[in-house]
């Protein structure tokens, strides 16, 4: 018989975030929330004003310019040293690819989507998400 368990919070004993998971060969561990994205966004970079279609842990998205979009955070990243992979595509282009471009910041994700040439060009859709330590 299958288990269930139902919880509203996970804590961990030694720490409350210390929450260690052992991988599916069972010969390694990880910290649970290290593997966690702290924040994604799904949105629509073409539109006059780019427009979340969802979206977790972000508040706001600024355009910065043809294909630049700064999510903002609602809860901040510990540093600026946190990942950030992202992916567009834009009408009439092969290929299209949505690249850290500077500017990341704590409460905030900055990148630029760009075709072959590379120019930039705005993407729909957009996704970005955020791995790292929240504050």
């Amino acid at each position: 018989m299958a288990s269930i368990l139902k919880v509203d919070e996970l804590q961990g004993i030694t720490a409350a975030g210390n929450i260690t998971v052992t991988s599916e060969g069972g010969a390694a561990t990880m910290q649970l929330q290290q593997g966690l994205a702290k924040a994604w966004a799904y949105f629509n970079g073409q539109a006059a004003t780019p427009v979340f279609f969802d979206s977790f842990n972000c508040s706001s998205l600024i355009d910065g310019g043809t294909g630049t979009y700064n999510p903002q955070f609602t809860i901040v990243m510990s540093s600026a040293n946190f990942s950030a992979p992202a992916t567009g595509h834009a009408s009439g282009v092969s290929w299209c690819a949505a690249i850290y471009s500077g500017g990341k910041t704590t409460n905030q994700m900055h990148f630029q989507s760009v075709n072959l040439t590379p120019v930039a060009v705005d993407s729909n859709p957009c996704d970005i998400a955020a791995f790292g330590d929240l504050a």
